[in-house]
């Protein structure tokens, strides 16, 4: 089959393609940050593209980490021939375990992703388990109908890629996340001569990273940041502290190079910097002169102005090293007066507050903080206005699906569309779950799958839905009350109690007239149906659980969750 891309946009031919269709659905990434996975469908066939996770917000109480709901792709596994993983971020590899434990299908990314997978897959004693295929970005494959290409991007992580999928219905690209590096780190630029030829050869659709559709120009270069860096470092008098994403392997190189520039040591903190600084030497990627990087045991060891600490806790994650570290909890570095602090990441939407917490704790503490709202020791690794216009010309699609930003982004993202020549109604806003169906002429939502989140609570998954979190909800505001009696069973007489037992409500000494009036009230509201003899336990416990409720709005206001229990004797 050929496809021929006419000189105006949108019109492509596709030889013998009539009647059959393709159907692209997302089950996360859309209208959101986090949590990317999308499908692709025909016939019988499937492959899936990322399987991310996201990280709670803060009315989920106590979870952990929150991934897609796969119903769908159980109901369909046999009709999945792979996972295809465009780059190594928690956003997009971070659900794959939880994925494979349920279905166990070939999984194929570049080599630093695979090395990544390869830690998530050994913590979580799957690594013998599941088939792993190394792909460089110039690769293609066949996996069924579906004829796949990779293309090397620039983004925050080396070794990021595109996916195009040509299908008999028409070439279908992911851009993966991207920016136009013109002098990236790693000194490997994005291919434009592949993005041409697709593009010449014809495109059906293009799901396309939002994340900066809202910011006009370009993105920066990284090459930005060390320049800043080294400027720092030049004048830095005592240690230095450098939060980052532990993923961001070109920003942890450009840290490298500056200490070494200024003969200091690098010490690595916290588990996850720790794996990646690891996995990115073993296979290549982060280079360091022998002595450069040492043990964490070893900088109290060397004068101040010798030391470079590289860490976690760029989000100001209440356990991540740097937050440790500001509240004086760390137990092998302690901050001291004069020490500079060097936050190099803007915070994920939702962090804002855990951040500015940190900085205040390291300001408190005598540091000099250095964030990227006062400096520019951060570059996003994600395409602005005039890269989102780039991409959209080099691949001159018929159609254009925003993905990877919450709403704002996406329609940002179709008025840039727009402004390149796509038609409005050639742009589509999806929602996670509908399925988006092409035809070689058309393109519209034909329906809807199970899609939404899957919350993850130490070991349980999905155990943990809306009910549980509304009660941890009412549990941290108002906290809980407990009131327990025991009762004879042959004629209901109360035999001891009710006790009343509280958590995070009140404090019981200072409130002990309160309760002995919450016990008086709660027995008499009860006189009536015990004397009638009813044994109908669970209406007794609602009675109770009712009456004590209306006595403590009507005496605090609060609405703290009440716990009956009887006991018969």
């Amino acid at each position: 089959m050929s496809n021929v891309q006419s000189k105006r946009r949108g019109k492509i031919k596709h030889a013998a393609s009539s009647g059959k269709k393709v159907q692209i659905i997302p089950l996360g990434g859309i209208g959101e940050i986090g949590k990317n996975m999308y499908v692709i469908r025909y016939a019988d066939e499937m492959i899936i593209i990322d399987a991310g996770l996201s990280f709670p917000t803060d009315e989920m109480f106590g979870i952990d980490v929150v991934i897609p709901d796969i119903t769908y792709l159980l109901e369909n596994q046999d009709k999945i021939q792979a996972v295809l993983l465009t780059h190594g971020h928690e956003d997009h590899i971070g659900a794959l375990p939880y994925f494979l434990k349920k279905i166990n299908v070939p999984v194929y990314g570049t080599k630093l992703t695979l090395g990544l997978v390869e830690v998530k897959l050994r913590e979580h004693r799957m690594l013998g388990d599941c088939t792993l295929h190394t792909i460089r970005p110039e690769d293609k494959l066949e996996l069924g109908s579906f004829k796949i290409e990779f293309f090397r991007t620039n983004h925050s992580i080396p070794d990021s890629v595109g996916i195009a999928v040509k299908t008999p219905v028409g070439t279908i690209v992911h851009t993966g996340d991207f920016k136009f590096d013109q002098t990236p780190v790693s000194g490997q630029i994005t291919d434009y001569y592949r993005l041409a030829r697709l593009g010449e050869r014809g495109v059906l659709a293009v799901l396309s990273d939002s994340t900066n559709a809202e910011r006009p120009g370009y993105t920066y270069s990284e090459k930005v940041v060390g320049d800043a860096l080294m400027d720092i470092f030049r004048t830095a008098r005592q240690r230095i502290i450098i939060a980052t994403f532990a993923s961001n392997v070109d920003r942890i190189q450009q840290v490298i190079d500056a200490a070494a520039h200024y003969k200091r040591k690098v010490a690595v903190v916290g588990r996850s910097m720790v794996n990646v600084v690891s996995i990115a030497q073993e296979l290549g990627y982060l280079h360091a002169e022998a002595g450069t990087i040492i043990e964490v045991d070893a900088i109290n060891k060397l004068p101040p102005h010798k030391v470079v600490i590289l860490t976690t806790g760029s989000q100001g994650e209440p356990m991540a090293a740097l937050t440790r570290i500001a509240k004086d909890e760390h137990k092998k570095v302690e901050l001291v007066s004069g020490d500079t602090v060097i936050i190099s990441a803007s915070p994920i939407p939702g962090n804002e507050k855990l951040v500015s917490r940190t900085i205040d704790n390291l300001f408190a503490r005598g540091a000099n903080v250095i964030y990227e709202r006062v400096s520019g020791i951060h570059v996003s690794g994600h395409a602005s206005q005039e890269e989102l216009k780039l991409m959209l010309n080099l691949l001159k699609p018929k159609y254009l699906i925003p993905i990877h930003g919450e709403h704002r982004h996406l329609i940002h993202h179709k008025q840039v569309a727009e402004q390149v020549g796509i038609p409005a109604d050639n742009v589509f806003i999806l929602e996670n779950g509908q399925i988006l169906e092409f035809t070689s002429r058309s393109g519209r939502v034909v329906g809807t799958v199970p899609a939404g989140h899957v919350l993850v609570d130490g070991l349980g998954i999905g155990d943990v839905g809306s009910i549980v979190l509304r009660d941890r909800k009412l549990l941290s505001e108002d906290g809980i009350i407990m009131v327990a009696m025991s009762v004879k069973r042959e004629n209901g007489e109360v035999l001891a109690g009710p006790d009343i037992y509280t958590r995070g409500f009140v404090y019981v000494r200072e409130s002990e007239t309160l309760l002995d009036e919450a016990r008086e009230h709660v027995l008499e509201s009860l006189t009536h149906v015990l004397q009638g003899r009813n044994t109908d336990w669970s209406y007794v416990k609602g009675q109770m659980k009712d009456s004590l409720s209306r006595f403590i709005w009507d005496k605090m206001h609060r609405r703290p969750i009440i716990l009956p229990v009887v006991m018969e004797i």
